[in-house]
């Protein structure tokens, strides 16, 4: 057993021995879950969101993201993955009913699409507030295309129980256990989910294959899968790969996860430091905003990054102000693929396997991470994107090459004890169950949800864009025919859109200082 395992399970065994056996439930979580709204022959919709869905700007669960066809919907943070799954599924019951004729796209990777003149930038009104992120959105479009886009996906928002930092300062012999020892541990977990990340690709990843349409909007080749189809033949999430948000505009922005103020550090220079390509696009041409600034990055959220440390910013706070104020409050897994298998794209399972795989990150021994294994580890995670279900594929380890199957049993052998942890008090297990049926996929490939889909459109004969249309009109039919629906939450969700409305019109109204200055204002 390896000197970091020795680690682990010292740590483990210290907090199983604190006598909070419970100690890991809990933790809070929520979902963030992006679909583009599609005609009934499966095109992007060019209509606006939909009003009775309230304001964009102001609807704290049902808002766009970057196209205006593009639906975000998120939930608040429970304690239970089944109250969350219930939340999402009501927020899908009252969307649907408020989508007329139209669907919502049951995969991340994107219908046709007819170049980026097809995906409309999402609009949010005239105030100051509405107009930067409009043009932060403009701005995104000129730098890398449109269409990168109108990839979607899930987003799983982690926090774990405030109960655990002094039993865990307490294992980690550490005298403080406050704020900056809850950051340093999170900065642990970013660390060794970089590492062990690609892990997620494997299991959960489910775009292996795209539409035509897509490629040549990029200017991008696959080998033909079929019809209208193109493919890589062992890949598990294209979304995730140097073709989706894996974006080669990005790829000399080092940002560091060996610290907060390290992070905080690269960022800050990435929103300051000019970049030669994006001051020849222009910021205001003919009195028109392209972009907020001419620098790397736009603002923080311009970064792609498989997981981000997060803190609840106030009012008009820049995320990296809100980092440095009250340092660490969560994490926000990105890594996750729309799943066409789920109706609400996501389940408990995947649910419980993520929250159990970033306590192993929290817990296992995390060194620091210089450029050289970075370039590595990044270079683990494009190989298993586009590669992970091929036979005898190897990644590197510590420098050295590593059968993928022998390394992805390790991590999961050693969630077993995390998984108990999880379970305790519960007779079924289900963080267990959770962690077997992820079991099952590394010793048959066939039960990834990457090679389901292949097996589905060999079956029928559908192309790509076919089964996913197909898809998309069955998940709407399920949920327009759901028994029993929660009347009450959908009430409610009438009521904020309704407000939102108003709130947005207020907005819109009110006095607004010269947007310039109000940038400056931002960016100070």
């Amino acid at each position: 057993m390896s000197r970091i395992d020795r680690v682990f399970e010292k740590r483990l065994a210290a907090v199983i021995n604190s006598g909070e056996r419970r100690v890991l439930q809990g933790g809070r979580r929520g979902v963030e879950k992006e679909s583009l709204r599609v005609n009934p022959a499966g095109r992007i919709a060019s209509t606006p969101h939909p009003q009775a869905l309230g304001s964009a700007l102001t609807n704290d669960h049902i808002t766009t993201d970057y196209s205006e066809a593009l639906i975000e919907l998120v939930t608040p943070t429970f304690n239970t993955n089944w109250e969350l799954l219930q939340y999402l599924c009501d927020l899908h019951q009252f969307v649907y009913r408020h989508l007329g004729d139209e669907l919502l796209w049951a995969t991340s990777m994107p219908c046709v699409v007819d170049g980026d003149a097809s995906i409309p930038i999402a609009q949010y009104g005239p105030s100051n507030v509405g107009r930067m992120k409009t043009i932060y959105r403009e701005g995104l479009g000129i730098r890398y295309g449109r269409v990168m886009q109108a990839i979607s996906g899930v987003h799983f928002n982690y926090s774990f129980p405030e109960r655990l930092w002094p039993i865990w300062a307490a294992a980690r012999e550490s005298r403080d256990e406050g704020q900056d020892f809850v950051s340093d541990s999170y900065f642990d977990l970013l660390r060794n989910y970089r590492r062990y990340g690609w892990i997620v690709l494997y299991l959960f990843g489910v775009s292996p294959t795209v539409c035509k349409s897509f490629l040549r909007a990029r200017g991008e080749h696959l080998p033909e899968f079929g019809r209208g189809t193109a493919w890589e033949p062992y890949a598990t999430s294209l979304r995730m790969s140097d073709l989706g948000y894996r974006n080669r505009n990005q790829a000399g922005l080092e940002v560091s996860v060996n610290s907060l103020d390290e992070y905080v550090r690269d960022l800050s220079r990435a929103i300051s430091q000019p970049h030669p390509e994006y001051e020849r696009l222009g910021v205001q041409v003919d009195g028109q905003w392209r972009q907020l600034n001419a620098n790397l990055l736009q603002i923080e959220n311009e970064y792609y990054a498989f997981i981000r440390p997060k803190r609840v910013a106030r009012s008009g706070e820049r995320p990296t102000k809100a980092l440095r104020r009250g340092g660490v409050e969560y994490v926000e897994v990105r890594a996750l693929d729309v799943s066409a298998f789920d109706p609400v794209g996501v389940n408990q399972n995947k649910m419980r396997f993520i929250e159990a795989f970033l306590a192993l990150c929290v817990m296992r021994d995390s060194p620091l991470i210089d450029i050289s294994e970075q370039a590595t580890l990044d270079r683990n995670h494009v190989m298993v994107a586009r590669r992970g279900r091929e036979p005898g594929l190897t990644l590197v380890r510590d420098g050295r090459d590593i059968p993928m199957l022998e390394w992805a049993r390790e991590i999961l052998d050693q969630m077993q004890g995390v998984c108990e942890m999880l379970d305790e008090g519960d007779p079924q297990r289900p963080y267990a169950a959770a962690l077997a049926v992820q079991a099952a996929k590394l010793d048959d490939v066939a039960r990834t949800p990457s090679a389901r889909l292949i097996v589905e459109l060999r079956e029928t004969g559908e192309s790509f864009f076919d089964l996913a249309l197909r898809t998309s009109a069955a998940h709407k039919a399920y949920f327009l025919d759901l028994y029993q629906p929660n009347e009450q939450r959908l009430r409610e969700f009438a009521d904020e859109a309704a407000e939102s409305l108003v709130a947005a019109e207020a907005m819109a109204r009110a006095p607004q200082q010269d947007f310039a200055e109000f940038l400056a204002g931002y960016f100070s």
